[in-house]
């Protein structure tokens, strides 16, 4: 059984609905038949998930049971929206509709806004941000880009969550939110921005949702109009659903049950967008009589690659960690993941960039190498490094395909080709499909070769290399093709964005790297601080940025990368560590605990028709300790530890600039006392000063390892540089007292 990860791009649409089922292992099969009733598919990463609810709405219509109009799934981004449409086409199931939660409820909203309110749809605000500015003005607020980015985003957050304006500061409170700004102040920010958009008459992307929920909520007509027209529902990638979309879910279905879901909470990564697992893990609870299906069998990954990827989730905590998954592979064995630790950011780009160098000369293509990183920040040195290299790249995240002007410029050449016909003079000589697309492209750019170097020149000619290649795919599984035909395809695709692969070296954030795939991924700068990043106080949001590494683990097929650097910048102190995620993964370093034995594997559960009992994990019970961490609260022992107030591993508000004077400062003190420089302060007293940052005798006297003693020394010199201030030699006071 395979999930045919590598299949041909134009497969032969199959012949008999029986025919849609083969090739399905026996747990795909089975949310294929699974046609009536509550259906909740539990998919680990690489399972062939989109497979298998492709091959059941493909077998439910080709079977005659499912009416292809009356069947709506949806799911969270236009690509994976395309990716769907892509597949129903190829396994002949034409005429569902695969839309985003945003496309579907847009669509509804300009069909009945005249019917329901009256007059046209308000003007869609594509971009809130120049609006949100605005807001913050009229509060005699000036926000730079970055705070604005932030601000829209918090604006967003809470209108997905159902929060208006005056109840901002009490959600924040509640969830324990880290607010961008002063919540009050936020709330009157959101308040303007709403009002600003009502003075307008315009809506934004949010609003879409609100204003369908509304419309569906107040008149049941448009209400039954909308369950008469579609009564099957499928919802991919469950475990994102925000509660606004929950809601306008409920209110599509209805009081019935024709609902399938796919998820997997172990992929919950986007919590700061109002996403939660809560919906996919509760419902049983809600769907007492669901089919509850689980696939556990990895195709994407070799063994070695899965065996971390569930050491990974062994070590976590947390509701979304009792229902993780084991996955099994069904690869052959591959290369062991390679650990790499560097002495500093631009040596750790250098040596990826040779790593993957050596990856493209033993033949693995460009395009199926990954570069992933916790934030979009850490691109430029890798983008440099490969350019440094010889190795093309491409940005995730860019302008999509077929957007780009290089490629509707092939598309109207090749288009003005295709109805030339032989009197194109331009197609002399050109006897297959292929070399007529090569003669036309070369008008646009296209060479056999492609230019130095990188930049615009190298990104247009490897979109029009890409095209190239898909004609010739396109000629082999088709052959006897014609222009023609190959411009209808290009159209389809276009229509569904279902782009070629363009042959570069992807960077891209690991956010951003959800459902996609590659044969080798580099996970670069693993360090506490960026891995967890250093904002994740909570045990959630560390549990959060867990299933995030989890993500980037399981995007690779065979070679896998894990790298970190123990400074930022040449020369600097190597104060880094690598991330706590790796601890008894790596080689050297030992296991804070794991959770073997939580989690399942795969099977089907048919449902009982009662609620499923949930059993509770077992309390882990600590000993009393007038010593806590301050970040996750674990008993500390270790007089490091204790003296940080922190664990180890636990991530760290450090001022590095802050710890590196008072790291000179110490060492000229030492000098001029004439004795080691940890009799003055030690390292773990100095991280503890440049993450207190105190600013009073008071505050730093209590911090561990400096006393009455020490203040009275050093206090007025320590106080000084905490406040930004220069220190002109070393203590002459201290020197004499010792």
């Amino acid at each position: 059984m395979t999930a045919a990860t590598h299949s041909t791009l134009f497969p032969q649409v199959p012949e008999t609905p029986d025919a849609v089922l083969d090739g399905l292992d026996p747990e795909q099969r089975e949310v294929a038949l699974a046609l009536h009733g509550p259906v909740c598919v539990l998919a680990g990463a690489g399972t062939g998930k989109t497979r298998a609810i492709t091959h059941r709405i493909a077998y439910g219509v080709r079977a005659g049971i499912l009416q292809p109009a009356t069947v709506l799934a949806v799911t969270f981004t236009n690509r994976a929206a395309g990716e769907m449409r892509g597949r129903l086409r190829q396994l002949g199931a034409t005429g569902v509709q695969a839309r985003t939660f945003h496309s579907a409820a847009l669509r509804q909203l300009q069909y009945f806004w005249p019917k329901a309110v009256g007059g046209e749809l308000p003007r869609l605000l594509e971009r809130k941000v120049q609006l949100v500015a605005e807001a913050a003005a009229r509060c005699e607020l000036r926000l730079d880009r970055n705070e604005l980015r932030d601000v829209t985003s918090e604006i967003e957050w809470a209108k997905v969550t159902q929060t208006v304006p005056a109840d901002y500061p009490a959600a924040v409170a509640k969830t324990q939110r880290d607010a961008p700004r002063d919540p009050a102040v936020l709330s009157q920010i959101y308040s303007t921005y709403e009002q600003l958009k009502s003075d307008r008459s315009v809506i934004d992307f949010e609003d879409v949702l609100l204003l369908t929920v509304g419309i569906l909520q107040d008149r049941t007509d448009i209400a039954d109009h909308v369950r008469g027209q579609y009564q099957h529902f499928v919802v991919d990638e469950y475990q994102d659903v925000s509660p606004l979309q929950q809601r306008l879910l409920d209110l599509w279905v209805g009081d019935r049950d024709d609902l399938c879901v796919v998820g997997d909470a172990s992929q919950t990564i986007y919590s700061f967008t109002g996403a939660t697992p809560d919906h996919l893990l509760n419902f049983r609870t809600r769907h007492p009589g669901a089919t509850v299906v689980k696939l556990v069998r990895d195709y994407r990954s070799t063994p070695q690659v899965v065996h971390l990827a569930n050491g990974l989730l062994s070590q976590a905590h947390g509701k979304a960690a009792d229902h993780r998954l084991e996955l099994v592979s069904q690869r052959d064995k591959g290369p062991e993941p390679v650990y790499a630790e560097y002495s500093d950011e631009p040596t750790e780009a250098e040596g990826t960039a040779r790593r993957i160098r050596d990856l493209v000369a033993a033949g693995v293509p460009a395009g199926e190498i990954a570069v992933l990183y916790r934030v979009n920040s850490q691109s430029e040195v890798y983008e440099q490094a490969l350019a440094d290299a010889g190795v093309p790249y491409q940005l995730r995240g860019a302008e999509r395909f077929f957007e780009r002007a290089e490629v509707r410029e092939a598309g109207t050449a090749l288009r003005g080709a295709a109805r030339a016909g032989g009197n194109d003079s331009l197609l002399d000589g050109a006897e297959d499909l292929a070399a007529q697309v090569r003669a036309v492209l070369s008008t646009k750019g296209w060479t056999s070769r492609p230019p130095a170097g990188s930049g615009a020149v190298r990104d247009r000619w490897e979109s029009l290399a890409a095209l190239v290649r898909l004609a010739e795919d396109f000629e082999t599984a088709r052959p006897g093709a014609t222009l023609t035909d190959l411009v209808r395809e290009l159209d389809e695709r276009a229509a569904s964005q279902h782009a070629p692969t363009v042959q570069g070296v992807t960077l891209a954030s690991l956010h951003s790297a959800k459902g996609l795939e590659w044969d080798a991924v580099f996970l670069v700068g693993l360090t506490e601080g960026m891995m967890p990043i250093a904002y994740a106080k909570t045990d959630e949001q560390v549990e959060e940025e867990r299933r995030l590494m989890y993500v980037g683990i399981t995007r690779a097929r065979v070679h896998l990368s894990l790298s970190w650097a123990l400074s930022r910048s040449p020369g600097g102190r190597a104060s880094r560590r690598p991330t706590r995620f790796l601890n008894g993964l790596r080689p050297g370093s030992t296991a804070s605990g794991s959770r073997s034995g939580v989690g399942g594997g795969g099977g089907i559960d048919r449902g009982s028709g009662r609620a499923a009992v949930e059993r509770t994990p077992a309390v882990e019970r600590k000993p009393r300790s007038p010593v806590r961490c301050r970040v996750c609260g674990r008993t500390l022992t270790d007089a490091g530890e204790m003296k940080l107030m922190r664990c180890e591993e636990c991530p760290s508000d450090m001022d590095e600039a802050l710890y590196g004077r008072l790291y000179d400062w110490r060492a000229a003190q030492a000098a001029l006392l004439g004795q080691p420089d940890f009799c003055v302060f030690t390292e773990k007293t100095l991280m503890a000063i440049a993450e207190a940052v105190p600013s009073t005798a008071g505050e730093l006297v209590v911090i561990a390892g400096v006393g009455n003693r020490k203040l009275s020394r050093f206090g007025t010199d320590v106080l000084a540089i905490c406040a930004g201030e220069a220190i002109d030699g070393g203590s002459e006071e201290g020197a004499d007292e010792s």
